[in-house]
């Protein structure tokens, strides 16, 4: 039995960590954003194990 991932599209990753869309992209194309993948037909997809990797990797020592 296969899991189906789950991809957000980036307005609804935008409203999970509360940042302005505009952010998200500043954050790509920094490359400081989760990891994206990009639709034939141009929209992005982001998948919730990308998004568990890069809040993990944004971790900072107390």
């Amino acid at each position: 039995m296969t899991t189906r991932r789950e991809l957000l599209k980036v307005e609804e990753f935008c409203e999970e960590v509360k940042i302005a869309r505009s952010t998200f992209y500043e954050w790509k194309a920094k490359g400081l954003g989760p990891r994206c993948r990009k639709l034939p037909n141009g929209q992005l997809r982001i998948d919730r194990r990308d998004i568990d990797d890069w809040y993990d990797s944004c971790e900072v020592a107390a």
